[in-house]
């Protein structure tokens, strides 16, 4: 049984909570510095990485980017990105776990 698309659905789930993670520190940071305050948006940085069979989404760290302040309307699509791409990538995990199933209960037979 192959399980590439199980770990590649995982590791896109991984990456996508953790750019949830960044937004909210974000919009906390900005929150915490006030309407004067000025916090410069850190963006999350991802690799692909992988073989033809295996592709692997890794979270790296974050970034800072420079002259821009976090703007919550801003942070609020990063969510919503974040959010639809860890759905996507939920909806592939189940897919590959009924076909591992279907191939066990085909074993079975």
């Amino acid at each position: 049984m192959r399980i590439e698309l199980l770990d590649s659905a995982a590791s896109g789930m991984d990456a996508q909570r953790a750019a949830l993670d960044v937004a909210a520190r974000n919009v906390a940071a900005a929150e915490a510095a006030g309407p004067d305050g000025e916090y410069a948006r850190m963006v999350p940085v991802f690799r692909v990485s992988g073989a033809d069979d295996e592709v692997r989404v890794d979270f790296t760290g974050t970034q800072i980017e420079r002259g821009t302040n976090v703007d919550i309307l801003t942070e609020m699509i990063a969510v919503m990105n974040a959010s639809r791409a860890y759905e996507s990538d939920a909806s592939i995990f189940d897919v590959g776990k009924r076909l591992a199933e279907k191939t066990l209960d085909l074993e079975r037979l």
